[in-house]
């Protein structure tokens, strides 16, 4: 492990420092600082020249600031000599446009991995990406992880008798359909009218939740307004307690408010985004850690194993 280094920029700090203590190794010194205009500096206060390097920089919110941070870090390591360079992104920003819903506008997800490529990264490590096929905007390698064995232990230990597994959305549903496997659950479906961007009306639920836990699964939980509206609506329907899972807690605007306010349970969600102070107070918010699972596969990329056996 002498040849490994791990970085990191502001985005994250927490996450990256559980992901060396599971290696046992130390985090790199790097210092990302601004000057007085707020332009972003990097400077690496060690060697790198030859290293197998891996940045920890989720790009979540403020999201321009942290991508920035990002692609001047890659910048940096590239003109030390690191050796290979692969970019931890436990949360991919602008990971939402990922196609033209309507007539010109930007599919954002593409460039900015076009961004991250130009940059200087020879791969990306991400986790639960929005759209599967981002992976396909990079000319790079790119390894998928997926939180869904922390969520898995967590959701096994905390429900029993009989549950529904319910997507917000129909693109969700195959996600949806794995854990339902996994808990040997039903599946369940919202239908919903998005009227515009973080904002949506639910419709009905599609399946039955009549006595039923309802576990609500997605992503990342941006507005919260989705996941309460559709908390409400499986109430509604008849079930018993209704649980929110995602990876990405976005937590915009006053979406802990909401979620404090609902009829959810819980909502579950892991530290790939650095909780703020009022998130972390509230009684319905419980954070899972994925660090072991993207340590875990940092160490088999830099000793040249599989990665996708993490998850068979």
């Amino acid at each position: 492990m002498n040849k490994l280094r791990i970085l990191t920029g502001n985005a994250n700090p927490e996450l990256a420092q559980k992901i060396c203590t599971f290696l046992g190794v130390t985090l790199g010194q790097a210092k990302v600082s601004h000057f007085s205009d707020g332009e972003v500096q990097v400077e690496i206060d060690e060697s790198v020249r030859g290293m197998d390097t891996f940045v920890v920089q989720p790009t979540c919110p403020p999201v321009n600031e942290n991508l920035m941070e990002l692609l001047v870090m890659l910048d940096a390591l590239k003109r030390a000599s690191s050796g290979r360079i692969t970019v931890v992104i436990p949360y991919y920003g602008y990971g939402r446009q990922d196609r033209k819903v309507f007539p010109r506008t930007s599919i954002s997800a593409r460039l900015v991995a076009n961004l991250i490529t130009v940059a200087g990264a020879s791969r990306v490590l991400a986790m639960d990406l929005h759209a599967g096929q981002i992976q396909g905007f990079f000319d790079i390698p790119v390894d998928h992880l997926y939180a869904l064995p922390v969520q898995l232990n967590y959701l096994k230990k905390k429900i029993t008798g009989e549950i529904v597994i319910v997507s917000p959305d129909a693109g969700g549903v195959e996600r949806t359909r794995e854990l339902g496997k996994r808990l040997n659950a039903s599946i369940a479906i919202i239908d919903k009218r998005r009227e515009k961007a973080n904002v949506s009306k639910v419709m009905h639920v599609i399946g039955d939740v009549k006595n039923k836990t309802a576990i609500l699964l997605d992503d990342m939980i941006d507005t919260g307004g989705t996941i309460v509206q559709a908390a409400e609506a499986i109430m509604e329907g008849g079930a018993k307690a209704v649980y929110a899972c995602c990876t990405h807690a976005v937590l915009s605007g006053n979406a802990i408010e909401r979620i404090d306010n609902s009829s959810l349970t819980e909502m579950i969600s892991t530290n790939t985004i650095p909780l703020s102070e009022n998130a972390r107070k509230s009684k319905k918010i419980r954070v899972l850690d994925v660090s072991p699972i993207l340590g875990e596969a940092i160490k088999r990329i830099h000793s040249d194993e599989s990665v996708s056996s993490l998850f068979i």
